[in-house]
């Protein structure tokens, strides 16, 4: 199979670049800045691509890649911090320059090869302080914006070229273009990365290990996924654990055990232990310490369990790409988003090996994953919900009074998105609760009740998210039920912070 190997220099787009290559059935992956020339040939790419990042190459300490790197005889581009390490490399100068954030128009100054077919100017997204100052000999600047004289440059002998905007995001107009001019047309790529081929290679992997296999199953769709993939790979040496902590949505422990029960051929066993999540939770505020409480808890009860019903070798996770680059287990030099609870919330003392069939996944793979191994409709269109659950959606402590309004109220807007067709429509809706209190007026009376908080968004991956712009009068309808219907509370807000600079979770 080809694939193109992205160096990861710290950029919060570094996944995209793996995102946007895989939406055109080339294979991407992304490894750490330092990797070592030998390592990097025996992966055999086709291609390789210099990640963003927030250092400038001329400070001491700056990440650099393995010098052999730059005469690998491969095709190579620079996004952002990565297109300025190919200038600095190559004998040009780069220098602090007035900061460029957002929108640019980037003029194109010879649209062959790299930026064929993007037209004669487009809308491009910067995020830079620093710009080349003098470009390498044998290097033409191929692009321009008002303030970046050499914002794509391209030595086509070579096929190395250097851009310094992101043509990753959403926000850069023809952005996938480039991304599909540099690896198909430049790199020669072949477009076999398939979901099809991924269950092949990853059930043919897990058929080959040792041991039984506990899986936790919380009715989402990554976990769902993971478990049927094992299912398949090993029959019944896999047991599936439902853990109800008490955090669920509005009657989801009995529709989960319904769906496995009358859908899937999985070995199934639910477990009770509302009262000892919500037991540790009790007076815990801090978000990160709620998190991995949540995920203590669950490895502490599946280890339990299998003490008492294995022996098993191995836990299985649905843990996600996005998972692990929020969690700061991404291959570079990240920030710690947040603790996922089952990336970064396992304790030291779990006895259990992983396996985390999905690691390599975006969400969207997962549903198309799904569909081929047969998961109902139902489930395929359910939105994400976050492993720790409502722990995250109520800010603050986790009282059985805040169960009550975010377990209600979330209910309320799916059902009012449902009703008015807009639940496939969006990506995640749901509504949380905090400590926050304001004032209403229920018939000639005065109360003082809690503000719910209601987030919509649309994504693709999770990795960026926009606010819905939901029509007012289906606003009106969520917040006339909820004052309605839960006597605790008495303001409706909607949330319309997008991702970044947000979380599409509160917490």
């Amino acid at each position: 199979m080809d694939k193109i190997i992205v160096l990861d220099f710290g950029s919060q787009y570094s996944h995209l670049i793996c995102r946007r290559i895989r939406e055109f059935s080339v294979y991407a992956e992304l490894v750490p800045y330092d990797i070592p020339y030998e390592k990097l040939k025996e992966m055999n790419p086709k291609g390789i691509i210099f990640s963003g990042g927030p250092s400038s190459v001329y400070n001491n300490g700056a990440p650099k890649p393995d010098s052999q790197i730059f005469q690998i005889q491969l095709p190579l581009l620079g996004i952002c911090y990565g297109h300025q390490l190919i200038v600095d490399n190559f004998g040009g100068r780069v220098k602090r320059a007035n900061k460029e954030y957002g929108h640019s128009i980037l003029t194109v100054d010879n649209g062959s090869s790299l930026l064929s077919g993007v037209g004669n100017s487009v809308r491009a997204w910067m995020s830079h302080g620093d710009e080349a100052e003098k470009i390498p000999e044998n290097f033409e600047i191929i692009g321009h914006t008002e303030r970046s004289h050499a914002a794509a440059i391209a030595n086509k002998q070579q096929s190395i070229y250097g851009i310094q905007f992101h043509p990753e995001v959403v926000h850069t107009e023809n952005g996938v273009q480039i991304l599909k001019n540099f690896v198909l047309n430049i790199c020669k790529a072949r477009q076999d990365w398939t979901m099809e081929s991924f269950i092949e290679k990853t059930v043919s992997d897990i058929s080959k290990i040792e041991g039984n296999v506990l899986c936790g199953v919380s009715g989402g769709i990554d976990s769902t996924v993971a478990a049927l993939l094992i299912h398949k790979a090993i029959g019944n040496r896999l047991k599936c654990v439902f853990v109800d902590n008490g955090l669920l949505r509005l009657n989801e422990e009995q529709e989960i055990e319904k769906m496995f029960r009358d859908n899937f051929a999985v070995d199934f066993t639910a477990v009770n232990a509302k009262a000892q999540f919500l037991g540790k939770l009790k007076g815990v505020t801090d978000p990160e310490m709620k998190r991995k409480i949540v995920g203590e808890e669950f490895v502490r009860i599946f280890t339990d369990f299998a003490k008492t019903h294995g022996p098993f070798r191995w836990l299985a996770q649905g843990t996600l790409y996005p998972d692990v680059i929020e969690s700061g287990v991404s291959k570079g030099p990240a920030a710690v988003i947040k603790t996922h609870h089952n990336v970064g919330g396992l304790p030291d003392w779990l006895k259990l090996e992983i396996l985390e069939p999905l690691r390599e996944l975006y969400k969207d793979e997962v549903r198309k994953v799904a569909a081929i191994l047969g998961v109902p409709q139902k489930l395929l269109a359910r939105h994400p919900f976050p492993g720790p659950g409502l722990a995250v959606r109520i800010i603050g402590e986790v009282t059985e009074k805040k169960l009550n309004i975010a377990k209600t109220a979330s209910k309320i807007v799916e059902e009012e998105l449902e009703a008015a067709g807009w639940y496939d429509k969006v990506w995640q809706a749901y509504a949380a609760v905090g400590d926050d209190k304001a004032v209403g007026v229920v018939g000639d009376e005065r109360k003082y009740g809690n503000i719910v908080m209601i987030r919509v968004v649309e994504s693709i991956d999770a990795m960026t998210a926009d606010w819905t712009r939901l029509p007012h009068e289906i606003l009106a309808k969520i917040s006339n039920r909820i004052t309605n219907e839960i006597d605790e509370v008495t303001w409706v807000s909607y949330v319309v912070s997008s991702k970044p600079p947000a979380t599409i979770e509160p917490q």
